[in-house]
């Protein structure tokens, strides 16, 4: 059985026009591995999109948190070789999973009073990873007021992929016409926001014709 939002009405704002009633927010995470069932979510960062006098797709105000690792989850100690995140960093200043989610989910459900959108949808890089680690911290930590769609999501993997021939983050960036910072990547901040950059680049180079009115 699958779920979807209702059509917007005709006084729906521009953004819950173009996108059925949802609003895209960029995540991204970083994670004690790859088992989103099992693996810590160590980061989180979101960016709300926005739309500019001209109606193009811009980035909005970025929530992000550290984490602090859920009881029972597990590390893997390769993963933070991959991310660099030090646990122990005195500037780490991570929060509890719950109050993570808080923290992030805060603006998002702001942005969507805002544009009169029904729900978030998330954008990511291989967003089903994301999505996943999300739901997960979601169910364990009880929270009830998750923003986001189960399980749709707009993947910039594909994106990418149909636009620029370009798969791979970094090198979809680069082709969208954005520096890559391989010192900065892999923390969910720098992540995020470059892949927001790259889905509204993607979107706002859409053919306006094939854009509902």
């Amino acid at each position: 059985m699958t779920h979807a939002a209702a059509s917007p009405t005709a006084s729906a704002s521009p953004m819950a026009k173009r996108f059925r009633g949802y609003l895209p927010v960029v995540v991204d995470v970083e994670t004690g591995g790859f088992d989103w069932n099992r693996h810590a979510l160590l980061e989180i960062a979101a960016v709300p999109l926005d739309l500019d006098d001209d109606g193009r797709l811009v980035l909005g105000q970025t929530a992000s948190a550290h984490v602090d690792p859920a009881p029972g989850t597990l590390i893997d100690p390769q993963s933070l070789e991959v991310t660099g995140i030090d646990l122990d960093h005195p500037f780490r200043m991570a929060k509890p999973e719950r109050d993570a989610l808080d923290h992030v989910f805060a603006p998002v459900r702001a942005a969507i009073r805002k544009h009169g959108c029904q729900r978030a949808i998330l954008v990511g890089h291989n967003a089903h990873f994301d999505l996943n680690f999300l739901n997960a911290a979601v169910a364990r930590s009880g929270h009830k007021r998750n923003p986001f769609h189960p399980f749709s999501v707009f993947d910039t993997v594909t994106l990418a992929g149909v636009a620029y021939g370009q798969t791979v983050l970094a090198r979809a960036v680069q082709a969208a016409g954005f520096d890559w910072n391989t010192r900065e990547a892999h923390s969910a901040l720098y992540d995020a926001e470059q892949t927001a950059r790259l889905f509204c680049t993607i979107v706002n180079d859409w053919p306006r014709g094939a854009t509902p009115a």
